[in-house]
């Protein structure tokens, strides 16, 4: 039995309920970006202080942005075998930049990611149920960071000066992310940990924000068996591949602070890195802007570091997470569409 792709014709009340929808969206987005312009004012005021930053900082960053994309490349590619990378990169990447672009994005990215896939040939059941076992692995990384930052904030040190002791620090909270979260799709008893930590703070922001979102403990477990079974021995390569997306995207953070000049503890600003990638998920700013910025800044004021340090650091950040990947998903797109075509047009065997 095979699923049908073929693309229905929305009748008119679809049709204008989904232009209706998307204009609400933009009109919360235009007003949330309206409160969030002073900071987004402010960050782009300090943006000629950049140059005063040595340029082989940013060749860093830009080569540890690189390693986060293609990790998450890796990921699909585990998730998925059939495809390749190319399909795999091109994918990742125009659907991230359209979440960085639109209102609400991360719908629409999800089902150009999708159709990106089937235009090149995966079926679509299969596509279906691995891309969600490595979105699950993804954020099941991402919301253990939290516990792993109180794991290391009692030993840590001050973020070290040099790339020597910075390579170091990232090797070691690698192995660290790594074996929390094996332990976590291992066993039971700390995936239920995690599971009721995550399940009070997305009630708390449900009720806060009026959102049907329930997620619960056992359904963590349950999440974790499709996992398991979806992906079979696959499921600890994902994991790595994971766990290497995130890292590398905090280590961009952290190259940004030592090159600033920055002095604070890495379990902190892990617990800032952690809550700006909560923050950029919500779907109201296209890729959480002015959000993420407010909250990056606020986060690691708290951290201990100075403002306008904290403010520079936020920017230089954001120029390789946020702004960098708009350009690569255009060109991504173009390149895809000259192997495969339009990612809307499904082949009718793409089953």
């Amino acid at each position: 039995m095979t699923d049908d792709v073929t693309p229905k014709r929305l009748n008119g009340p679809s049709r204008r309920r989904k232009i209706i929808t998307r204009l609400i969206f933009m009109g919360i987005a235009l007003v949330v970006l309206y409160y969030f312009l002073p900071t987004i004012v402010s960050l782009l005021d300090k943006a000629p202080q950049l140059a005063s930053v040595d340029w082989w900082w940013f060749i860093l960053m830009f080569a540890l942005m690189v390693g986060a994309f293609v990790s998450a490349w890796f990921l699909t590619h585990i998730a998925v075998p059939d495809i390749s990378l190319f399909v795999a990169a091109c994918s990742q990447l125009v659907s991230n930049a359209m979440a960085k672009v639109l209102p609400g994005g991360a719908v629409a990215a999800g089902a150009t990611y999708f159709q990106m896939l089937s235009v090149s040939g995966v079926p679509t059941g299969q596509a279906a149920v691995a891309l969600a076992a490595g979105s699950f692995i993804s954020n099941l990384v991402l919301f253990s960071l939290p516990g792993i930052a109180v794991l290391i904030a009692a030993v840590s040190a001050p973020i070290p000066e040099g790339l020597a002791p910075v390579a170091l620090t990232g090797t070691a909270l690698f192995i660290l992310m790594f074996t929390a979260v094996f332990l976590a799709v291992k066993f039971d008893r700390p995936l239920l940990f995690v599971g009721r930590l995550v399940e009070r703070v997305v009630g708390w922001a449900a009720q806060r924000f009026h959102k049907p979102w329930n997620p619960t403990a056992d359904g963590f477990l349950q999440r974790r068996n499709e996992v398991v079974q979806a992906l079979g021995r696959r499921w600890q390569k994902a994991l790595i591949a994971a766990v290497l997306n995130w890292m590398l995207d905090y280590m961009v953070l952290v190259v940004a602070l030592v090159a600033v000049g920055a002095d604070a503890r890495p379990s902190l600003v892990l617990l800032a890195f952690a809550g700006s990638a909560v923050l950029g998920m919500i779907p109201i700013t296209p890729g959480g802007l002015g959000f993420v910025e407010f909250g990056l800044v606020a986060m690691l004021t708290v951290a201990g570091i100075p403002g306008p340090t904290a403010t520079l650091a936020t920017l230089a950040y954001r120029l390789f997470q946020y702004w960098l990947p708009i350009p690569s998903g255009a060109v991504a797109y173009f390149v895809f569409r000259r192997r495969y075509g339009s990612p809307s047009e499904l082949p009718e065997g793409a089953t």
